[in-house]
């Protein structure tokens, strides 16, 4: 018989861990993309920044027309939260789009009356005793903070004691595990009375609550309010929580890296030693174990300096990093000192009553597990019966659970069956007598929770029926005074305040008309006076050519010079007092010009001007002499000096129906060599002539709404040619 049991045992140890291997991992579905939206019930209202989130998966946020899409599979829950609507949670059946109405409710709560000093001796008592209890009985704690708000008589708190009062609300919800309502009452203590500290508060709830974005943009505001060096490190140290919460893990550094740098610079050490842990955390589930394991030894060695609850804290959370790295040799040595530091500690509260991560259970059960690993059955079996011993003493069924059951599967890897079906029923009698308290647990804290409300409520309708109670009394009194006083002088007012709004904008008006008109003048002006000054090199250079034909008797090309020079000189004069020109005319003006050059430079240059035909050149205008300045740029201080003969190419291409491309292109020695051969005077000159031009046509962009746009650059890589681009604009 006893046999029969031992075998129905193995197979159901042997089922069982199979099924334990499975449960570990969630069942494979097929992955959605689902998309949805989040409107406002009654207005249907695209609500943005929404937190969406897939239990145990993706995460994203709505867009601005509140939209959103994200990755999941079918029976996920999907969760919709925001600090704006209560949570809604949807269950996913299929890639259907999703439409999500909520009831939206305000940020803050309505500002309270202002402060009146009294009564300050029994409140400030009731408040202290409260605070005794805020870690150790929250009802007795909320208690005293109802009596503290009814022992201020003759109407409602003032503003300092409502923020006082909900601050300390906030923070028993915080300690409590209750992060929603922790921010609902942070956010009332700052409607009653603005305070920094408060809000790096919030800003923490709404990361414990999963309100990702609201958290970041308090922190990007808080940035901006004068913060003391603690508070900076706090903020930038919740920014960094709040990215590694939504995975994104290089804002996560950046922020715990700007934090630490200020914790270290003002030696706030608790901080430091946090920080070094966080960024550790980050890297490693980044993937980085190098950099990890460097902060992680950094927080190690400064845990030390602490106390020897926090050096066990960071032991038991390096261990855990070596593990998951499998250096468990590594991993055991740090165990082995936490058990130490945690058995050291003075008193059962100092270990957390002996349950969780500090607890001597919990650090045998991994050294067990670390063994276990490495294979190493005979060493890991006293760490897992330790643990079970320890466990049982401190009723801590969840470790107790799990060394029972990894003991009988070393015993059955081993092949020590009898063992192995012994601690199996060790285990499922544990499982089922967890399975209670579980229960249990749930049904106090749903109890707890709802006590916590109804409480809390009962405090928010005290205040607001006081509060009520004293603006009715205020209001009584004053409003027959305010009447009276309002009747007399409201018709004078508004007929004053008419009278001085029309005269601030008949005032305005004028201002703005004279300044435009004066800014036209002006600008009319300069566009003259700036083409008066246009360089005149070209009639020197022209006259030049001119004496060196007749000097050498060539008296056909000197008359056939003249004329055509004296050509361009009546279109220059007949344009001169235009601020703009149609296109047709500057082209021809153009090719005159480049003729001339041409055909006293034949030997250096040969020159095309290519117009697209499909330009209407009558519809585009253009300023009389704005093109010349660059082609002779390009002739004089490019082609002119290059050895071998070069080409010059002026392009007027269409773009679209507004807008022509105007391209000089050069193939000279470039614009750094011809630099380096330029005088003295010819450089005073350049710069000159060119700055006209940069003048008259920042001018007419201003007149004319960026008529005109230009571009210089090196027309090759080696920095050869000249390449001039022009950008006309119709309109």
């Amino acid at each position: 018989m006893k046999t029969i049991k031992t075998l129905f045992l193995l197979f159901s140890l042997l089922i069982g861990g199979v099924t334990f291997s499975q449960n570990d991992r969630s069942v494979e579905r097929p992955m959605l993309t689902i998309e949805g939206e989040v409107l406002e019930d009654k207005t249907d209202k695209p609500i943005s920044k929404v937190n969406i989130e897939i239990l145990g998966g993706a995460y994203t946020t709505t867009n601005p027309e509140g939209r959103f899409k994200i990755k999941g599979s079918v029976g996920q829950e999907l969760i919709i939260r925001s600090a704006n609507f209560e949570t809604v949670y949807h269950l996913i059946k299929n890639d259907d789009f999703i439409k999500i109405k909520v009831l939206k409710t305000g940020e803050a709560y309505p500002p309270v009356s202002k402060f009146n000093p009294r009564s300050i001796n029994d409140f400030s008592t009731y408040i202290d005793s409260a605070r005794v209890f805020v870690k150790t009985d929250a009802t007795k704690s909320i208690n005293y903070i109802t009596e503290a708000i009814n022992s201020v008589p003759g109407g409602p708190p003032s503003p300092l004691q409502n923020k006082i009062a909900f601050e300390l609300l906030g923070d028993i919800n915080s300690y409590w595990s209750q992060p929603d309502l922790a921010a609902d009452n942070y956010k009332r203590s700052i409607s009653a009375s603005s305070s920094i500290s408060v809000k790096i508060k919030l800003a923490k709830a709404y990361v414990n609550s999963n309100n990702y974005q609201e958290s970041i943009a308090l922190c990007i505001s808080l940035q901006d309010e004068k913060l003391t060096p603690f508070q900076e490190v706090e903020v930038y140290e919740i920014l960094g929580d709040t990215y590694k919460a939504i995975d994104d893990t290089e804002n996560g550094l950046a922020n715990y890296q700007k934090a630490l740098d200020k914790a270290t610079k003002h030696i706030i050490t608790p901080k430091i030693t946090d920080l070094n842990s966080k960024l550790a955390d980050l890297y490693a589930s980044s993937g980085a174990a190098d950099a990890a394991a460097e902060y992680y030894g950094n927080s190690l060695e400064l845990s030390k300096r602490e106390n020897k609850k926090r050096a066990a804290i960071e032991k038991d959370k390096v261990a855990d990093f070596y593990g998951k790295n499998q250096d468990f040799d590594k991993e055991i040595e740090l165990r082995n000192m936490a058990l130490e530091e945690i058995e050291s500690l003075e008193d059962e509260e100092e270990q957390e009553n002996g349950i969780g991560a500090l607890s001597p259970q919990r650090q045998n059960y991994k050294i067990g597990n670390a063994y276990l690993s490495q294979e190493k059955y005979d060493d890991a079996i006293p760490f897992y019966e330790k643990s079970i011993e320890e466990a049982d003493a401190k009723e801590d069924l969840v470790v107790k659970k799990d060394a029972t059951r990894k003991l009988s599967e070393l015993y059955r890897d081993r092949g020590d069956f009898d063992k192995a079906a012994e601690s199996y029923e060790k285990y499922v009698a544990v499982v089922d007598e967890l399975y209670i308290k579980k229960e249990q647990e749930i049904s106090q804290a749903a109890r707890f929770s709802k006590e916590m409300v109804l409480k809390q409520n009962r405090i928010t309708s005290l205040e607001n029926d006081r509060k009520l109670n004293e603006s009715r009394y205020k209001l009584a009194f004053e409003n027959e005074a305010l009447i009276n006083k309002n009747n007399s002088i409201q018709k004078w007012i508004i007929g004053s305040l008419i009278v001085i709004a029309l005269l601030l904008l008949y005032a305005a008006y004028s201002q703005y008309r004279n300044v435009k008109q004066q800014r036209y003048v002006n600008n009319q002006l300069a566009l003259k006076n700036l083409r008066s000054q246009m360089n005149p090199h070209f009639i020197f250079n022209a006259l030049n050519s001119v004496n060196s034909f007749i000097s050498s008797n060539d008296e056909r090309a000197a008359n056939r010079y003249l004329s055509d020079f004296s050509q361009l000189m009546r279109s220059v004069l007949e344009n001169s007092e235009e601020n703009f020109i149609p296109l047709s005319k500057e082209i021809e003006l153009l090719r005159l010009y480049v003729k001339l050059e041409h055909f006293r430079f034949k030997d250096k240059f040969d020159y095309r001007v290519v117009v697209d035909p499909e330009i209407d050149l009558e519809q585009f205008v253009i300023p009389p002499m704005l093109l010349q300045p660059y082609i002779e740029n390009a002739v004089w201080h490019g082609l002119r000096y290059k050895k071998e003969r070069g080409n010059l190419d002026v392009i007027f291409a269409k773009i679209d129906e507004e807008t022509v491309a105007i391209t000089i292109v050069d193939d000279g020695i470039g614009r750094t060599k011809s630099k380096a051969l330029k005088t003295e005077n010819q450089k005073k000159q350049q710069s000159k002539g060119m700055g006209n031009i940069k003048k008259r046509i920042s001018i007419l962009n201003k007149m004319y709404r960026d008529k005109v746009d230009v571009l210089i650059e090196d027309a090759q890589e080696d920095a050869t040619g000249t390449k001039v681009q022009l950008t006309l604009k119709k309109d």
